[in-house]
């Protein structure tokens, strides 16, 4: 059952971000599982428990990161990450589609759902998509655009055309994720907060079925699975 994250929690990933060495990490790995590793697992399976509950149609999986950063891409970092997230997502497009996620690391939590590992075949079905019919995309975005959450991916240097209003926000990305942060200081990760949580991720359905539907647009051999 999760019952929250607490100080202590945020204060471990900022002192392991400082000590991000085998020994430090080895002396401190009770504490890691006590306030990080445990509620961690504990928020991914109740927040997946509910959207099942929502979505009874949907086959949701969630996958929970690890600690260990991948031994062959460390690129002079330490051996753990300075942060931990969850995913959950549609068995039908794994977790190489869209994904709603979770974020908790030194100092800061986010939420949202994204498309990061979209491919140009993917992000120009996208752009027909919208293109053909503009009026349901901004249907879909506009709540998004009076909620807690903003619009983020990186920008093509040269635009592929030029949209103005909420479209021009999404238009001309490489790949699309929404997300919400803020600073961690102890507060907002209550036991309730799986609740809430759930809640924000039903918000931002449509528009991930909107992206499933790009993700299928683009022909097999243009997909990462």
């Amino acid at each position: 059952m999760f019952t929250g994250f607490t100080k202590q929690a945020g204060d471990f990933m900022w002192e392991l971000a400082f000590n991000n060495e085998r020994p430090w990490f080895m002396e401190h790995k009770a504490q890691f599982e006590e306030l990080v590793n445990t509620p961690m697992k504990a928020l991914a399976a109740e927040t997946a428990e509910l959207m099942r509950a929502r979505c009874p149609e949907r086959e949701l999986c969630m996958h929970v990161s690890r600690i260990y950063r991948d031994a062959r891409r460390l690129f002079g970092r330490g051996p753990y990450k300075d942060h931990l997230w969850f995913m959950i997502y549609d068995e039908t497009v794994k977790n190489a589609g869209p994904v709603f996620f979770f974020e908790f690391g030194k100092g800061e939590y986010g939420y949202g759902m994204g498309f990061y590992d979209a491919t140009s075949a993917q992000m120009e079905a996208f752009r027909k998509m919208v293109d053909a019919n503009p009026a349901r995309f901004e249907r879909l975005a506009e709540p998004i655009e009076g909620s807690e959450f903003t619009v983020h991916g990186e920008e093509y240097k040269r635009k592929k055309a030029e949209r103005g209003g909420v479209i021009g926000k999404w238009y001309n990305r490489k790949r699309i994720y929404v997300s919400f942060y803020r600073d961690f200081d102890g507060t907002g990760l209550e036991a309730d907060f799986p609740q809430r949580l759930c809640d924000a991720f039903m918000r931002l359905m449509p528009m991930y079925d909107y992206f499933t539907e790009f993700y299928n647009a683009a022909p097999p051999a243009e997909r990462k699975r």
